[in-house]
């Protein structure tokens, strides 16, 4: 009998990318914008350096990726908390449908939003 694939391996793929960029980018990206540059320790960029460090396309592109791979971690985190604290696992494919789909859309916006 053959047996029939599904799309889980790589949703789990995403979702353990996004657990390792997650540990590893956002903390310090909270630190630099959420603590020393509020406190004033580093002075916020201007304008001009913006632009100069998204000027790159590897950059643009790995910001991107950053993205992508945090929104569809926490879309994984959303889908099975929802489904395994409220019990509402018959409705499976919707919640996936929602969270993937919004994982997919806030990665679309964030490409829009880097390469105009």
């Amino acid at each position: 009998m053959a047996r029939r694939r599904t799309a889980e391996p790589y949703l789990w793929l995403l979702f353990s990318g996004g657990g390792v960029v997650a540990a590893l980018v956002l903390p310090v990206l909270v630190l630099l914008f959420g603590v020393l540059m509020p406190l004033g320790v580093l002075d916020w960029p201007t304008a001009g350096q913006v632009r100069a460090l998204l000027d790159p396309v590897l950059v643009r592109l790995a910001l991107v990726v950053v993205v992508v791979l945090c929104l569809f971690h926490a879309a994984h985190r959303i889908r099975f908390t929802s489904e395994e604290l409220l019990g509402i696992a018959r409705a499976d494919v919707l919640i996936a449908v929602v969270c993937y789909g919004a994982a997919v859309a806030g990665g679309v916006l964030a490409v829009l939003l880097l390469f105009r």
